[in-house]
């Protein structure tokens, strides 16, 4: 019985495998000569150029350096690096000889022209709820870019994940073929910035966590994550900034990447608002929409009666530390912050973001917070024109672990973070190792 049982096993699994690999195949379909920019319109060039900035792609499929949407970016992923393809209409690398069944196909399904299936690192189980008209405004678009012949850097994937045919399996498990569903209870506007913000803008990306395969978990959608080193914070109830995300910071942070009770933008964020949300193709409009949507699944308007006297409380507490020689925590900090972070006013100047109101203080981690003394805030890292010096080489890890310490204590009544100091040699290192 054992002996038939051990020899089951593998027969199983290759009829398994087998199955799986004969569901995965898909037709190639036949290429095309590449359009001529004058089949499409301007309308629906002009219409194509800003879903494409509302939905980021420049940021995955541009590489360090290299031409607008030609690909070599490398997006890290717990399997590997995989690289952002080239999209621009050159017939031999890149997207030239697709035609927009083949663009659809890709967009909705994963599916390649040639028939091969995508990694899910291109988030075609969000793109799966876009509209035809905008796919084939994004199609024009894409096609009337200047064509540049750039081959991408080949993915770091390892055995067996690096099998396309396996995505089948991926996609059994997790991907559901959709169209965006209106929701009949909501308005135009709030439908508008769902849509935009689940199936173009892909926002659960990075503020939803994921399994250990990689896929979204869906029952905690806009929980937050962790992305390449940072805390990208919760978006619904449970975000932990200290004054709700009312639709006019939420729209002003989105346009600009910066507000007076929000402070600026940074990490991962800065390239979804620079090169997405604050182009002048995207409209007001879009972006206000986002903007009611999430103020809405933040419940900000419920705490909004709160904002005027926290926002007093934190100006209150804006001048702790200077002037207190006996306290060495209280010193170290007027020494390398009080200069910029000080605010007198009613209302904290934008380019002076006040502590007590930063999200990177009131998170559970101090991984945000580390990360900014450490590394900095350069002027193409946040909003335009602030920044903010890196600290490694001038303070101990010692040095930041009570900083840290320090401003948790007089800054939020949250409980204090643990083992600060060996979370910051842990993302000193990391840093280290990533430049």
């Amino acid at each position: 019985m054992i002996r038939r049982f051990a020899i089951a096993i593998p027969v199983v699994a290759v009829l398994v495998i087998a199955g799986l690999l004969l569901m995965a195949r898909r037709p190639a379909i036949a290429p095309i000569e590449r359009p001529s920019a004058g089949r499409f319109s301007a309308e629906s060039v002009a219409k194509g150029e800003a879903l494409a900035a509302a939905g980021r792609c420049a940021s995955c499929h541009t590489g360090p350096g290299g031409q607008r949407f030609a690909g070599g970016y490398g997006v890290n992923t717990p399997f590997g690096v995989i690289y952002g393809t080239n999209i621009t209409p050159d017939p031999k690398s890149g997207i030239g000889t697709w035609s927009i069944k083949a663009f659809i196909r890709a967009i909705r399904e994963g599916v390649a022209r040639d028939g091969s299936h995508l990694f899910p690192a291109f988030p075609y189980y969000a793109y799966t709820k876009l509209s035809d008209d905008d796919l084939e405004a994004l199609y024009a678009y894409l096609m009337t870019r200047p064509a540049a012949t750039a081959s991408v850097p080949a993915n770091t994937l390892p055995f067996p994940f690096k099998i396309r045919a396996l995505q089948e399996g991926w996609k059994l498990l997790f991907f559901k073929s959709e169209r965006f569903q209106v929701n009949l209870s909501r308005g135009d506007e709030w439908n508008r910035g769902a849509y935009l913000a689940e199936a173009l803008s892909d926002c659960t990306t990075c503020h939803t966590p994921r399994n250990s395969l990689g896929a979204e978990r869906t029952a905690r959608a806009y929980a937050g994550a962790v992305i390449d080193g940072w805390i990208a914070p919760a978006l619904n109830e449970t975000n932990p900034s200290p004054v709700p995300w009312t639709q006019e910071e939420l729209f002003t942070h989105l346009r600009s990447g910066v507000t007076a009770l929000h402070g600026t933008t940074g990490a991962t964020m800065t390239p979804v608002i620079r090169e997405g949300l604050a182009v002048p193709a995207v409209p007001d409009s879009d972006v206000r929409a986002i903007a009611v949507y999430f103020s809405d699944i933040d419940h900000a308007d419920a705490r909004a009666h709160g904002i005027e006297a926290r926002t007093r409380d934190a100006i209150a507490s804006s001048s702790l530390g200077s002037g207190q020689e006996r306290d060495p925590d209280a010193e170290l900090f007027a020494a390398a912050c009080v200069a910029c972070h000080y605010n007198s006013g009613a209302t904290p100047l934008p380019a002076r973001p006040e502590l007590a109101l930063s999200s990177a203080l009131s998170l559970p981690e101090p991984t945000n917070f580390l990360q900014v003394v450490l590394n900095g805030v350069s002027n193409t890292e946040g909003a335009p024109g602030l920044v903010m010096p890196a600290y490694a080489s001038s303070l101990t890890d010692g040095d930041i672990a009570r900083l840290a310490a320090y401003l948790r204590r007089t800054r939020t009544k949250s409980p204090p973070w643990i083992d600060l100091e060996k979370k910051v040699s842990t993302i000193r290192r990391q840093s280290a190792a990533s430049h």
